[in-house]
């Protein structure tokens, strides 16, 4: 059976293209629920008109439904609360030098 935990990891796999660091140290990932083989995903974007919102939703589709037990996905993506860098891990923050 599919985790929360399982799901997060094959998220952090899952780079954002501008920055190379992975979507969950990015702060992109809001919640996941994992409920009888169905997962959902509330993400975010650094903002409402990024052009790559669709090229994620595929990604995050793709990847967690590589997942054994794993029988559907659904991201939902949301703007608030809106995604700001203070939702960036220590590890992403210092990768980045802001820290």
């Amino acid at each position: 059976m599919v985790s929360e935990e399982d799901v997060m990891e094959k998220l952090g796999e899952i780079e954002d293209p501008d920055t190379k660091i992975d979507i969950v140290n990015m702060g992109f990932i809001y919640d996941v629920e994992v409920n009888n083989g169905e997962v959902e995903i509330e993400m975010t974007l650094t903002s409402p008109g990024c052009p790559m919102h669709k090229v994620f939703v595929n990604k995050v589709e793709e990847g967690v439904s590589e997942l054994e037990g794993v029988e559907k996905v659904g991201v939902d993506m949301v703007f608030d609360p809106p995604w700001s860098p203070d939702k960036m891990s220590d590890e992403a923050k210092e990768e980045l030098g802001m820290e």
